[in-house]
């Protein structure tokens, strides 16, 4: 199994590479940090901010210039900015968020496009934020949303390959550090249910919630080619 992964230095993204090494897949990947996982054969990495839209399409030649074909492409790279009101966001935050959540993901597919690289599935790492539309989520439910909808509109363009927008349930990374233990949950309720969840089953670790998505491919593949699905919900969409 030959995986693209962005964004795979820490959190979901280093969970569900480690899992796919666990399983002998080959893994590109492609972060600011870099991966950590070392001695791997399977492992291509290379260090790459993907906010760098401009040289983001040499990036990715550098990277998978041996590869002929992918059967997954996890777009997961993503920030979450500041939990605050939404008039109070600056744009320019708000346009940085956009490049790394939203606008780099278009740069990858149209490469994949352009270089006609086969690849069976995708999956863009959305969120329940992007229809909740809770208060002091903006400039994130707002990329994720944009995010979602990008997904709808290169299912069209893209029909050898099937692309879903996943929200993948809470999961305790170090995001969670920042929501769990900075955000003030009096002013900004919707993060007490994630202080609730911590430490829960209701908030796995990275790597079981990687197991999960990674045992749902198939599934996904079944539902229509562009869809936004809630891990959450996904007997809704069966």
């Amino acid at each position: 199994m030959n995986v693209l992964i962005t964004g795979n230095s820490g959190g979901l993204g280093l969970g569900l590479t480690k899992t796919l090494l666990e399983r002998d897949a080959i893994v590109w990947g492609m972060s600011r940090s870099g991966c950590p996982v070392h001695d791997n054969d399977g492992l291509r990495d290379r260090r790459f901010d993907l906010s760098n839209l401009n040289t983001l399409p040499e990036a990715l030649e550098r990277l998978l210039s041996d590869c002929l074909r992918l059967d997954l492409v996890v777009l997961n790279a993503g920030i979450l900015g500041k939990i605050h009101e939404i008039s109070e966001t600056d744009v320019h935050d708000l346009e940085h968020m956009m490049r790394i959540n939203v606008w780099s993901n278009k740069v990858i597919l149209d490469w994949i496009i352009e270089r006609q690289l086969p690849v069976e599935q995708i999956l863009a790492i959305s969120s329940g934020a992007a229809v909740n539309m809770n208060y002091g989520w903006g400039g994130y439910s707002l990329s994720k949303a944009c995010l979602n909808n990008l997904v709808e509109l290169y299912a069209h363009e893209m029909p050898d390959s099937h692309l879903t927008a996943l929200a993948p349930g809470l999961v305790d990374t170090a995001m969670q550090d920042y929501l769990c233990g900075e955000v003030d949950s009096e002013e900004f309720p919707s993060v007490q249910k994630l202080k609730d969840a911590r430490g829960t089953d209701a908030m796995p670790g990275p790597d079981q919630a990687a197991g999960m998505i990674l045992d749902l491919l198939a599934e996904l593949r079944k539902g229509e080619s562009g869809q936004f699905v809630d891990v959450r919900k996904l007997g809704d969409h069966g």
